[in-house]
């Protein structure tokens, strides 16, 4: 699972683009294969996609790039795309990443967010793209399977995983059939801190920069404010979680406060669970155990949701099947391995 060099195919690339001579820092590096370079070509600030095949796929973030500009949010242009290769050089956006901006000043906080709320209803209103998928049981699902994939193998026994996996996804399918998710907005699906930038010379919510959407499908309004004020990376305040939540509500059309409540309960358990399995996964599979430091953040708000009383039975399961001293910081076992080495 190694990451291949790809220094000499970048300088290619670039070079084919008009982009030769550039020099190259690296950027950022994410939880995929996918990292990015800051490009200075003659004074002028450039982002270097490098999204490995058969990994990644850079198509997908083309067409929904594209999209999102024609719907009137901030999203990085394309200067040149090579999808054989997985390269794209991109507009450069700044710095101005909200975790970073909110590690400096945390009284931006509640600015910050009612804006991201504001691009992300902008974002909501637009019509969906036929060509999109759907956020469906069976991708839920697929996602959920994680937790007991990859981390119920650090805490049991192989022999009892098969048989808790299906438990934990029978479980998982009466709360999804049961909890009138929608699938009528594009969903962003990492629609949190670490991916949005702040904007200070853009109006309104054109203020939110957009990172990280490749990987978007059709789904439910409740699931990006989830995946915003429930962010597995920062703390975001009681108050603004509080204010945000209702904030959203008031500004979106046909919501039902109880319907809403149980939805986004839903997706936030369902999410959590996901990015526990995740996480695990991380440290366990490709050495990065660093993400092993979010848990206790994560368990927090996964134990929070369980809370909603059409969540009952997840609870049950978990309250039985991992001990307490588990829910939150731990430290995982290579030799355990995950659902993929039983």
């Amino acid at each position: 699972m190694s990451r291949p060099n790809r220094s000499h195919a970048i300088d290619a690339f670039l070079m084919r683009h008009d982009f030769g001579g550039a020099t190259r820092r690296l950027l950022a590096g994410d939880a995929s294969f996918r990292r990015y370079e800051r490009l200075d070509h003659h004074g002028q600030s450039l982002v270097l996609m490098d999204a490995p095949p058969p990994w990644e796929k850079v198509d997908s973030f083309l067409a929904i790039t594209d999209y999102l500009h024609q719907a009137g949010c901030s999203v990085p242009g394309i200067l040149a795309a090579d999808t054989e290769e997985g390269f794209l050089v991109l507009e450069d956006l700044g710095d101005g990443l909200f975790t970073r901006l909110l590690e400096r000043d945390k009284s931006q906080e509640k600015d910050f967010y009612h804006t991201a709320i504001d691009a992300l209803l902008q974002l909501q209103k637009a019509p969906l793209p036929p060509t999109l998928r759907r956020y469906d049981e069976a991708v839920y699902l697929r996602e959920v399977a994680l937790f007991a994939e990859w981390f119920l193998p650090q805490i049991h026994a192989r022999e009892a995983i098969t048989l808790l996996r299906e438990t934990w996804l029978n479980l998982w399918v009466e709360v999804l059939r049961t909890a009138g998710l929608r699938q009528s907005v594009i969903v962003h699906r990492d629609y949190h801190a670490d991916n949005l930038l702040w904007l200070p010379k853009r109006y309104g919510h054109a203020r939110v920069g957009m990172l990280d959407y490749q990987d978007a499908l059709v789904g439910d309004p409740a699931y990006d404010l989830v995946s915003l004020l429930e962010d597995a990376r920062r703390d975001v305040s009681v108050e603004t979680m509080v204010e945000s939540y209702a904030y959203f509500l008031s500004h979106s059309s046909h919501e039902n406060e109880v319907d809403f409540a149980r939805r986004y309960a839903v997706l936030g358990a369902q999410r959590n669970a996901k990015i526990i399995g995740i996480f695990t996964r991380l440290s366990v599979r490709d050495n990065k155990p660093q993400y092993l430091d979010y848990m206790p953040r994560v368990w927090a708000h996964f134990m929070e949701d369980l809370e909603h009383p059409s969540l009952t039975s997840i609870r049950a399961f978990v309250e039985r099947e991992v001990p307490i001293e588990w829910r939150g910081k731990f430290r995982a076992d290579p030799g355990r391995g995950g659902w993929l080495s039983s």
